[in-house]
């Protein structure tokens, strides 16, 4: 089992639903496993579950409820495997997503953090072993203004396991 940190967001109905009807038919590793998310901690199996939870609500309390806009796609070759993923990118917000995520980095997890790839907070809406495919479709996203605005008010602690996730504990911001 591996745990990791999630922030499902907040988002309007239409964006919402645009985001899935794009994620069902170009987002062919995730759409199926997981909504809409922001990742702050990656998987991680060597930490105790009890231990984790308790390192997150600690490092939380520190963070309260935050706002972002996202205005742009942004491909990225995906470091474990052949696929380039489609992120759509937050203008508005992205430091306190770095700073959220470098705060959960500390302590039990600090040895966790893959220093080798660079954080860059996105919200996962495409992925092809074919970066031109991706490539089109960011473009295509980009020539237009696209403008969602979101809101994190909470941090899912999931487990994944059988490609299954589940949350083990919602923690309010």
């Amino acid at each position: 089992m591996q745990l990791l940190v999630l922030a499902y967001p907040q988002l309007e109905k239409k964006d919402y639903e645009w985001i899935q009807s794009f994620r069902a038919k170009h987002d062919e590793r995730y759409f199926n496993l997981v909504q809409p998310h922001f990742t702050f901690v990656f998987p991680v199996d060597e930490v105790v579950p009890k231990d984790f939870v308790n390192h997150v609500e600690k490092v939380s309390k520190n963070f309260k409820e935050f706002y972002f806009v996202l205005r742009c796609a942004q491909l990225v070759k995906d470091s474990f495997s052949d696929y380039t993923d489609l992120f759509l990118i937050p203008e508005e917000g992205y430091r306190i997503f770095v700073k959220l995520h470098d705060a959960l980095y500390t302590g039990i997890l600090e040895k966790q953090l893959h220093l080798d790839i660079p954080f860059i907070p996105h919200l996962g809406i495409a992925n092809n072993k074919d970066p031109l495919k991706c490539k089109t479709l960011s473009d295509g996203i980009n020539s237009k203004n696209l403008e969602i605005f979101g809101a994190i008010n909470k941090l899912d602690v999931v487990s994944f396991s059988n490609n299954k996730i589940e949350t083990i504990k919602e923690i309010i911001l």
